[in-house]
């Protein structure tokens, strides 16, 4: 039987496929705190004889290396006294697909499990994720999701921009293009590829658009259920950076790339369904907002645990220089209806109703941030969190208003000492994460920027 998205295989779709010549290799991956992609290139027909079966194994360090890769001391789930040993990846043959944009090749997302026991490790990305859905299933709920991920476009090379220590750079624009069609069309060599890849990758496309800065886009892909659609996001960012390598581009996901440009944003839509229906609509007035209990308690537990779980929204220093007034992306804690200076704003109405926080950057691990938002919106339910009350007009002006913290300092300092975040992850989670973003930090702390130099080098 065909599978239903173009793009996606069954395994029985991938051994003729193989058999025919057409596929000979099957990269298999997980993520690691970063959201980055870490695996292996499996030869096609070793795959279907032996791996498809048993899974593949890879070092435990990969979920406790900086982004150079080096292994970080003082890690309690793998470190030098423990000798760095071996998990376990156990393919997901749900999110068995082509990747159009490689030379005959499939790919498939595995998750993490103890090479001695067969339990998930709990502090992988996906595991976490999972372990809300679970939750969710067990309060007799499915969420889905979507995210929206913006991204800049460099005519330089990635090679090319690394040995001009990223500086310096052409945009693919001039100006700011925001829906503008015209400079649009300059960009869709890259954009055009990125869409009909993606779809030939079982990755259903709706749209794509000029943003507020120079050279940047959004290529928004269907919704699905929240896995699905973690799944979908770190698919998509691994597929526009490969894609724009074999064009001798670049493309980033920071969340802020400079000071007068504007950020790049992860807006995360959400919504809950029960018993094949949405549960999100209903006869309550919430504002203007006809809606369910469960839709209130949801955002109000999604708003009033945002501060602890920060880091999962913004995990990294650069994170928080988005959050600047004026700039799109949001500085306070408000809910409003089709507000965009609101962090959270509700959009749709009867089934479509939904909500869409734009608090994350396009930096964030989709799984992370899907987990905090899931967790937080079903501690709501589970405790009758009642959300502010709904902010109309301009959010940036309302000094009243709480603040998103401001560093990823701030924000692990309120991780630490959230007895939520370890309630709903764990212990482990929290001690795992803590000393991730901690080392995260202490990178930062002793690190000379040009910044530095450009203001003290003479004048000091």
């Amino acid at each position: 039987m065909s599978s239903k998205i173009p793009g996606m295989l069954t395994q029985d779709e991938l051994a003729r496929r193989v058999s025919a010549g057409e596929i000979d290799t099957v990269l298999l991956v997980f993520t690691d705190h970063y959201g980055r992609f870490m695996g292996k290139r499996l030869d096609a027909d070793f795959f279907l004889e032996d791996a498809a079966k048993k899974g593949t194994h890879a070092c435990d360090y990969l979920l406790t290396v900086d982004m150079e890769m080096e292994p970080v001391p003082g890690y309690r789930f793998a470190n030098w006294e423990k000798g760095y040993g071996d998990f376990h990846l156990i393919p997901d043959f749900a999110t068995l697909r082509v990747a159009s944009w490689l030379e005959k090749t499939a790919l498939l997302i595995c998750d993490v499990e103890n090479e001695k026991n067969h339990r998930p490790v709990v502090q992988a990305p996906r595991s976490i994720l999972r372990k809300q859905i679970d939750r969710a299933a067990k309060m007799g709920y499915r969420a889905i999701a979507a995210s929206e991920l913006e991204y800049y476009i460099y005519k330089n090379s990635y090679r090319d921009a690394a040995a001009k220590g990223y500086s310096g750079l052409e945009p693919a624009g001039w100006y700011l293009e925001d829906y503008h069609a015209l400079q649009g069309a300059r960009e869709e060599g890259f954009n055009g590829a990125a869409r009909r890849h993606l779809k030939r990758s079982g990755i259903p496309v709706e749209t794509s658009k000029g943003e507020w800065g120079l050279g940047q886009h959004e290529l928004n892909v269907r919704y699905a259920d929240i896995l699905t659609m973690a799944d979908r996001h770190v698919t998509f960012k691994q597929c526009l950076k490969e894609i724009a390598e074999q064009m001798g581009l670049s493309v980033t996901f920071m969340a802020k790339i400079a000071a007068d440009q504007a950020g790049s944003s992860c807006h995360i839509h959400l919504s809950l369904w029960q018993k094949n229906h949405p549960a999100f609509p209903g006869k309550q007035r919430l504002g203007p907002v006809a809606c369910s209990e469960t839709f209130r308690w949801f955002l109000g537990g999604w708003i009033a645990h945002v501060p602890e779980m920060m880091v999962f929204y913004a995990p990294t220093i650069n994170s928080y220089k988005r959050y600047q007034a004026g700039s799109w992306a949001p500085t306070r804690m408000a809910w409003s209806y089709d507000n965009r200076t609101a962090g959270f704003r509700v959009v749709g109405e009867g089934n479509s109703l939904r909500i869409e926080c734009r608090i994350p950057g396009a930096d964030c691990n989709p799984y992370l941030a899907f987990a905090a938002a899931l967790a937080s919106g079903l501690d709501g339910i589970e405790n009758r969190i009642e959300p502010p009350p709904i902010f109309e007009g301009d959010v940036y002006a309302a000094q009243n208003l709480p603040r998103v913290p401001r560093t990823l300092r701030e924000a692990t300092d309120l991780f630490e000492k959230s007895e939520f975040a370890k309630s709903a992850l764990g212990e482990e989670v929290v001690e795992h994460y803590l000393h991730f973003y901690r080392t995260e930090q202490e990178a930062y702390d002793k690190a000379v920027t040009d910044w530095e130099r450009q203001r003290y080098f003479e004048r000091i």
